[in-house]
């Protein structure tokens, strides 16, 4: 069946439910921005409230007959390749939770990229799963972790062949891929699923000179969000499906349990309207990104003190397989500061918002969104960054550890940890305990110790230094840091 994807059922049906000025008895309550705040509707406009209705009974009917969402779901999936799409509007926190639930339960082992975004060890709190850590491709000069090798969980598999599947994260946030095909390919040869967490990846079906999408790739679970890369609001994600490993009632039985009953139309409109604008003119202005970001990258290496990390460093033996250059990730060690003091100085100086911050770079996202205007905006602070460096010297110290120092030991399962009986103790004497909270820098939101790990004195002093530097650490009970929650020594 050939799908016109000239259509965007949710926008058509917002605009029907506008054009018959349909009158609303229901949820939600600010009845098309009529008793909405006067205050609210000044800074957002009417806009957002005209386009948040109910999705059945209002969207559509009480029965969903007009199979609105469905039919949005059937292009998104012709548009990427996929046999199943599912819409979701919480997140791909969300979805990523959902994929793990429809390939593995209770006590039963997943292989899992240590990488993984703490939305990840959520659902493995969440869900009573054991995970079984696939150690990334550690580049210990540069300080950044790439995705496992197909190798890395090939092994894996031969150690715990109960394992019910896999789960990797390709791209990274830097932008550093997997070679999904390969790892796709040893999970099949027993039959089981891999999932692909593309939250990075909403982009790259859409030209052929970015890395592979996981759905060619042969994946059988991916999930993106269409809010990091694409053109949807934030909380606009998608799962996608193919395969015979994992029923498509078994993914969405999993999602009900976590999804909203109140799923905001405004996020399905801005899934369905990218879909359109990707199918018809993505190869188009994925190209003119490709080429804005190529230029970008000359220009920032033409200024002394900065570094843009290409494909020359992060791709190779031990590294990663392919790379995505549109994340313009930016290393500073040539003037002497962190990406915290980076970034900061940015936003207070420039009004520019980085991405990524860590211990010395920073990222500047490009997509189909910017143009030479944004672009030379960028540039321009980065040249005024540089001439101020001298001035945020000397750079606060963070103690990276080798990567050998890096990993924690799985002393439980993250659930049982959490849930487990607590106290909260000093860091300085924390080395040794077992941690019931995530610690996460974020960016990237990738956990530095979660629940089940037992901590050591090089990572304490990683987060201790990280956060006086400036490092952004949102999950801490304690959100200074001077303790940390681990599980009660019953031995006392």
């Amino acid at each position: 069946m050939t799908l016109d994807h000239t259509r965007a059922p949710v926008l058509e049906a917002l605009d029907d439910y506008h054009r018959k000025e349909r009158l609303s008895f229901t949820p939600p309550g600010h009845k098309q921005a009529r008793g909405a705040d006067p205050a609210v509707r000044e800074v957002l406009g009417d806009a957002v409230f005209l386009g948040d209705v109910l999705a059945s009974g209002g969207l559509d009917d009480r029965l969903t007959r007009g199979r609105v969402l469905e039919r949005a779901e059937q292009l998104m999936a012709d548009a990427v390749h996929a046999e199943h799409t599912f819409f979701t509007t919480c997140g791909s926190s969300l979805s990523v939770k959902a994929a793990m639930l429809a390939v593995a339960g209770p006590h039963e082992k997943l292989l899992i990229g240590r990488d993984a975004h703490k939305s990840v060890v959520s659902g493995l709190i969440l869900s009573g799963i054991e995970p079984v850590w696939v150690e990334p491709r550690w580049d210990a000069e540069r300080h950044l972790a790439h995705p496992p090798s197909a190798a890395e969980f090939d092994q894996a598999f031969t150690d715990q062949p109960d394992a019910k599947g896999a789960l990797i994260t390709s791209p990274t946030p830097y932008g550093s891929c997997a070679d999904l095909a390969a790892v796709a390919e040893v999970c099949h040869r027993d039959g089981r699923p891999l999932i692909v967490d593309e939250a990075w990846g909403a982009h790259l079906p859409f030209h052929p000179d970015l890395p592979s999408w996981a759905m060619d790739a042969g994946a059988d679970i991916c999930v993106t969000s269409i809010h990091k890369m694409g053109s949807g609001l934030e909380q606009g994600s998608v799962f996608h499906l193919q395969g015979e490993h994992v029923p498509p009632e078994v993914l969405k039985l999993r999602a009900d349990l976590l999804g909203t009953t109140s799923p905001s139309v405004l996020l399905y409109a801005g899934l369905d309207g990218w879909r359109r604008q990707m199918a018809l003119r993505g190869k188009e202005l994925m190209g003119a990104a490709l080429d804005l970001a190529a230029e970008v990258r000359t220009a920032v290496e033409e200024i002394d003190g900065l570094h843009v990390e290409g494909r020359d460093d992060f791709c190779g033996p031990g590294r990663a397989d392919d790379f995505d250059p549109l994340p313009v990730v930016i290393d500073l060690g040539g003037l002497g500061i962190t990406g915290f003091q980076a970034a900061d100085w940015l936003r207070t100086q420039r009004r520019i918002d980085a991405h990524l911050t860590d211990h010395r770079r920073i990222g500047a996202q490009i997509t189909h969104g910017d143009d030479n205007g944004t672009v030379t905006e960028l540039l321009d602070a980065l040249r005024a960054l540089a001439r101020a460096a001298p001035g945020l010297r000397p750079a606060p110290r963070v103690d990276v550890p080798p990567p050998s120092e890096l990993r924690l030991a799985q002393a439980c399962l993250p659930r049982d940890a959490f849930f487990g009986p607590t106290e909260d103790v000093p860091v300085r004497e924390a080395a040794g305990r077992v941690a019931a909270e995530m610690i996460t820098p974020y960016p990237p939101g990738i956990p530095a110790a979660l629940p089940g790990e037992r901590l050591t004195e090089p990572v304490l002093r990683y987060l201790s230094t990280g956060h006086a530097a400036g490092m952004n650490l949102p999950d801490p009970s304690d959100p200074e840091l001077k303790t940390i929650r681990v599980l009660k020594d019953e031995s006392k």
